[in-house]
């Protein structure tokens, strides 16, 4: 118990100090979360209400798919003794690729529509996605600020907390990767939209395969055995249905919700693609490989969304 109580003391003392060195990113974070908070409240008050308890359950349906697609990809590590650097850079890209176009078709440019139906300006339209992104990006930039995690090519990040060790490190890193996934689908069913809602359900969906693989693996190097690198890689998938629930929230309360959350998931998978899954794929030099498979990916998202839209 007092083992426990330190911690919690230590990781409070990090937290603040983290904060008063910067209190912008603080305030920026802070103001994120309290909008987000608001427009899940007034979300809950509709599902209560009868009118989105349907929207909710395709949000936790798609949340799900995307944990269980990153489950069968990290199971897949079992089957494989190694697999090259330079095929999981690739494999990264070709998720990233494929965050990269959900971003722009699934959710950028139907949050533009969507926003002009019920402003009837196109300036204002954009503008109101806009904001979207950058609440997106505030919320990733403070979470990556006030979480400690550990990347391969940077080292620590977050708080200083000595006492996590480097695997959980970077299984919080991959936490992180994880949330703006699960918003992305549960914004995309937030509306009742299901050909949009599908499409980046999908797509996420099929990218968790190859990126749960690369996580399973990555997690070998560390030293962990393959049954529990498998295991750890799959519970990072659990942010997916828990993400798809606070996108489906954040998008449910008003009308104007349901844009601004379009582009609040974009902005969050943006920073995410370019803040760690591209540094990530170019950290050995793998470039080429990992810019051929991010066209890929984003190439296929594109068939998909033409395909399902």
């Amino acid at each position: 118990m007092e083992k426990t109580v330190s911690l919690a003391a230590e990781l409070r003392s990090a937290w603040i100090d983290q904060a008063q060195r910067s209190p912008y990113i603080s305030f920026g974070l802070a103001g994120a979360v309290l909008v987000i908070l608001a427009l899940i409240i007034a979300s809950v008050v509709s599902a209560v209400s009868g009118g989105n308890t349907i929207n909710l359950r395709h949000a936790l349906l798609g949340g799900t798919a995307g944990f269980l697609a990153t489950s069968l990809g990290a199971f897949l590590g079992l089957s494989m003794k190694a697999i090259s650097v330079r095929r999981q850079d690739s494999m990264l890209g070709f998720a990233a690729g494929m965050m990269l176009a959900a971003a722009a078709f699934s959710l950028i440019l139907p949050g533009i529509a969507a926003a002009e139906d019920i402003l009837g300006n196109s300036m204002a339209a954009a503008a109101t996605v806009a904001i979207g992104l950058g609440l997106g990006v505030v919320l990733m930039l403070g979470l990556d600020y006030f979480t400690p995690h550990h990347h391969e090519i940077s080292g620590h990040h977050g708080p200083a907390f000595d006492r996590i060790s480097r695997v959980w490190l970077f299984v919080l890193a991959i936490t992180l990767h994880n949330i703006p996934e699960g918003m992305a689908i549960g914004v995309g069913f937030a509306a009742g939209d299901m050909p949009v809602g599908l499409s980046i359900a999908s797509a996420i969906a099929i990218q968790d395969i190859p990126e749960g693989l690369a996580v399973a693996l990555a997690l070998r190097t560390t030293g962990l055995s393959a049954m529990r690198s498998a295991l750890v890689a799959a519970a990072t998938g659990l942010m997916e249905p828990l993400g798809a629930l606070v996108g489906v929230g954040i998008s449910s309360g008003y009308a104007l919700a349901y844009p601004v959350g379009l582009g609040l998931a974009a902005g969050a998978m943006i920073f995410v693609v370019s803040h760690e899954v591209i540094p990530e794929t170019h950290r050995n030099g793998h470039q080429t490989a990992a810019t051929l498979g991010l066209m890929g990916g984003f190439a296929v998202m594109m068939f998909l969304d033409n395909a399902l839209g």
